[in-house]
């Protein structure tokens, strides 16, 4: 079809359009598929960086208490050695203990332990003087905290840590 401007200096031709331009359904059906599997890739990356992230901050959690209680260990009197204040109240909570229960793996060993549990993770904490008999005769001791965590389903962590004390009152070889 020819078209003339008004004036009639030029004219132009406009041809009918044989096709239309656009997508189909079907293009736009595997466009949507190919999306979803993309936005499934992402959720899924998602998960697992959370999932990091809840077992990144166990360990931490662990490692703080762990820290805590070798801290709170090497601050005590040396006559309180053997006793916990769990919750600062001024009163011990705990007795370690070196007779093979709670926790302790064998009795008369000389190593004291104690332990607790709190939010899934598991503290043992032990004390082993340097010699045998009362803890005021020993020269210093070896303090360690295990701290235990689940990992996955059936996967456990560990933290291990642990101080050398020497006892103040000591004078030598009794």
């Amino acid at each position: 079809m020819k078209v003339r401007s008004t004036d009639g200096n030029f004219s132009f031709y406009i041809l009918p359009c044989l096709e239309e331009a656009g997508f189909s359904l079907i293009e736009v059906m595997i466009a949507m598929v190919i999306l979803a599997f993309g936005i499934l890739g992402v959720m899924g990356s998602f998960r697992w960086a959370d999932h990091g992230l809840r077992y990144g901050a166990n360990g931490t959690r662990a490692l703080a208490m762990a820290e805590s209680r070798l801290e709170a260990k090497r601050s005590a009197p040396w006559a309180a050695l053997l006793t916990d204040d769990l919750n600062a109240d001024g009163t011990p909570d705990l007795t370690m203990r070196d007779d093979g229960t709670q926790g302790d793996v064998q009795a008369g060993d000389g190593v004291f332990t104690a332990g607790q549990e709190e939010g899934g993770i598991r503290l043992i904490w032990t004390v082993r003087p340097d010699r045998s008999g009362p803890l005021l005769n020993a020269g210093a001791v070896v303090i360690e905290a295990q701290a235990s965590y689940v990992v996955g389903q059936a996967q456990r962590r560990e933290i291990r840590l642990g101080t050398l004390r020497a006892n103040p009152r000591y004078l030598g070889g009794r």
